[in-house]
């Protein structure tokens, strides 16, 4: 027997349904259901597809985590859910699932913030976080820098985006390129074959000037401009794009900016650990990069595997184990989807 609680955990910010079941930090099960594939003709998340398709893979995809799990729904102790941020339809999809699932089963209700789970799924595989710690969020809608003291309620923002975000330009820059969405693995899979200093890509925001005023924010709008630029002028001189050559360079722009803000901003704080999460967190070069520039710097770096980098229903269920352990009282029955909620705001309603 065991006090730690079982909980079971939904994500539906996007275009993935995820359900996790979680006792403590150990990660019993994790099944997701993408639309990825419904949304690659658009070149982009369609907000409508992406709803009609948590409504219809809600269901198989809690019973398919519970089989997973050897539980049945009435053993779990909580259900967790993300409220926010993310596409207000989607968030609805999830929120009222498991406003049913808790009413009905007579559970607690805890309805947590996206970007805190993302923090908090790290636990699964490495234990608990260090306190304090950094945390770089990269992923399709977000690009920030994160001081985390308890990941069940104390975090404050050092940075984000201006523009677009990491992911977000991965996506873009792959179209550019002819390849498929999600951009992000495609690119870093046609990197390996090209040059990382084959072209001289701007890294935003690192200028003197720039540093002053946003020292720990990011921008890559104009890295994607200039990617784009760069391409149009070989098309209109009749020379080959060389996809390979500008994969590498623009993901190491990518990278050398994320990984440059995040040690400075440790380092800044004292901080010792840095956990890097959300999809982008899957890209080799960023991994790689950070491991060897915070190696030198005396830095530690955790990172999730890759298939906990993308959104999941683990990573909420393991962040709804950590408030509950913590004896955070549950979201009321009236829990809101927000699709703009702030990340100092870790547990919702």
């Amino acid at each position: 027997m065991t006090d730690e609680p079982l909980v079971l955990g939904i994500e539906t910010s996007c275009d993935e349904t995820g359900v996790g079941i979680v006792r403590g930090h150990t990660l019993l099960a994790d099944a997701v259901a993408s639309s990825v594939d419904e949304h690659a003709r658009f070149g982009g998340v369609v907000p409508e597809v992406a709803s009609r398709a948590h409504l219809e893979a809600m269901v198989p995809t809690i019973e398919r985590a519970c089989e997973t799990a050897g539980i049945a729904l009435y053993d779990v102790d909580a259900i967790a859910v993300t409220s926010g941020p993310g596409l207000a339809g989607a968030l609805l999809v999830g929120v009222a699932a498991a406003k049913s699932l808790a009413l009905s089963l007579g559970k607690p209700l805890y309805g947590v913030n996206h970007l805190a789970a993302h923090v908090a799924v790290d636990q699964l595989e490495h234990g608990p976080l260090p306190e304090p710690c950094l945390a770089l969020l990269v992923s399709g809608g977000h690009s920030s820098l994160l001081r985390i003291t308890d990941v069940t309620g104390v975090i404050d923002p050092m940075g984000a985006t201006i523009d677009d975000a990491a992911g977000e330009a991965f996506d873009k820059v792959a179209r550019l390129l002819g390849l498929p969405f999600p951009g992000g693995p495609h690119i870093d899979r046609e990197a390996a074959s090209g040059s990382s200093v084959a072209i001289d890509f701007p890294r935003g925001l690192t200028s003197r000037r720039d540093l002053e005023r946003h020292r720990f924010d990011f921008s890559f709008s104009g890295l994607k401009t200039s990617v784009a630029r760069w391409v149009e002028a070989r098309e209109r001189s009749g020379e080959p794009v060389p996809v390979a050559d500008v994969a590498a360079s623009f993901q190491e722009a990518v990278c050398d900016v994320l990984v440059r803000k995040a040690l400075d901003a440790a380092s800044s704080e004292g901080i010792e650990d840095l956990l890097i999460g959300g999809g982008v967190a899957a890209n080799s070069r960023l991994r790689a990069m950070a491991e060897e520039r915070a190696t030198a710097l005396g830095i530690r770096v955790r990172v999730p595997r890759p298939g906990l980098c993308t959104d999941n229903g683990a990573m909420v269920a393991a962040l709804g184990s950590s408030i509950v352990a913590r004896g955070r009282p549950p979201s009321s029955y009236d829990l809101p989807a927000d699709s703009s909620l702030p990340v100092t705001s870790v547990l919702a309603g």
